[in-house]
């Protein structure tokens, strides 16, 4: 079996889908792996480290994938660029399944097996190849360290002899796992934080972490529980009386923190522009949702907006700048899931067709485009 790991080419990309750690697990099925050249460069892997791991590094992609049963990527590649695959081949990234139709129906017609890791369920049994989760994870991190970095003032509260300076206030929207994340490390960095989401059951989970919890109590829609553990839309008595609360909470924040996002559609609009302008001058708000639209109003992609004194940062790739640690997780990840199907004894990878991990995260198969996230 050969395995190629493929160099990103999307813009701004600096992640690498196999690091030399999963290498040499992969290497240890007897497989061959080929990894294109440079592909691990931006991540502070070079090509010397995946040779020494067992790796071949081959001079370009289609050295690398030529006759290879497995291609491993960040993000989806073009399907032009899979030729020399063997048929079937099975393919593994974030393909962002509900707005690239014309990429999966290109690797249909090339005869690849698409593998989304962005539809893995999330069930225990996927956890550890749970992508979404481990790159939401740092993502919170970052944003937070972001914040604090174009924030003008400090964030712990500071006794000094010349007086008192006080914590930050920090204001988390959306509790998923970016979140979460991001209330521990804005506490830890000493702010004031408090979060709000549509789940009922993330108020048990910020309190835990020590952050106020903000919530409009005793109207429908408060639950917001989608399928999956997502969140899902509210209703319009809600969102109305959450606009309310929000609007007299976000006055009174430094930093806002907005990590919503609902699959499959656009990113819901959290924060106004009357509600940024009630913010005091030199306030921050990390815009996480800027890939799908943005939750905030006013924001620009991968630009810093200022808008009524405030700056807002909308990064679209934000794992990217930590890219050394976001492929170690997310080469983890990977190796998590191809070695849950595979078969010592048949020396194989092996799909079963009623397996819940394999049907909810294959895209593409025998030719045609097809999973019950799409379909339905």
């Amino acid at each position: 079996m050969k395995i190629a790991v493929l160099a990103e080419d999307a813009p701004g990309e600096a992640r690498v889908a196999a690091t030399p750690e999963t290498v040499k697990k992969f290497a240890g099925w007897d497989a061959e792996v080929a990894v294109e050249a440079g592909a691990g460069a931006k991540a502070g892997v070079a090509d010397e480290l995946y040779r020494e791991a067992g790796a071949t590094v081959a001079p370009d992609r289609a050295a690398a994938i030529a006759g290879a049963d497995v291609i491993l990527a960040v993000r989806a590649p073009a399907a032009a660029s899979l030729a020399g695959a063997k048929d079937g081949a099975v393919l593994a990234a974030i393909l962002n399944p509900f707005q690239a139709r014309e990429t999966l129906d290109a690797y249909a017609q090339a005869g690849v097996t698409a593998i989304a890791m962005d539809f893995l369920p999330r069930i225990t049994r996927a956890q550890s190849m749970d992508v979404l989760s481990s790159q939401a994870n740092l993502a919170g991190y970052k944003a937070v360290v972001d914040a604090a970095s174009a924030y003008g003032r400090a964030f712990p509260m500071m006794m000094t002899a010349a007086g008192t300076v006080s914590a930050a206030k920090v204001f988390i929207m959306g509790v998923g796992v970016a979140g979460l994340q991001a209330i521990a490390t804005a506490r830890r960095l000493g702010a004031q934080v408090s979060a709000t989401d549509v789940r009922a059951a993330t108020k048990e989970q910020i309190e835990s972490l020590g952050a106020k919890a903000i919530f409009v109590e005793e109207v429908e829609g408060i639950e917001g529980e989608g399928t999956g553990g997502y969140a899902s839309e509210m209703s319009e008595e809600y969102q109305q009386a959450q606009a309310k609360l929000v609007s007299e909470h976000i006055a009174k924040q430094d930093i806002v923190i907005t990590t919503a996002l609902i699959p499959g559609r656009p990113a819901p609009r959290l924060v106004s522009d009357a509600q940024i302008a009630s913010m005091k001058p030199g306030g921050i708000i990390v815009d996480l949702a800027a890939p799908q639209g943005g939750n905030v109003e006013g924001m620009q992609p991968d630009r810093v907006a200022e808008v009524h004194g405030v700056r807002i940062l909308a990064p679209t790739n934000i794992n990217s700048s930590l890219a050394e640690v976001s492929s170690q997780l997310y080469a983890r990840n990977m190796w998590n899931f191809f070695s849950a199907f595979w078969d010592e004894d048949a020396k194989a990878l092996a799909w079963p067709d009623d397996d819940e991990i394999v049907t909810g995260a294959r895209v593409v198969h025998g030719g045609v485009v097809g999973n019950p996230r799409l379909d339905g």
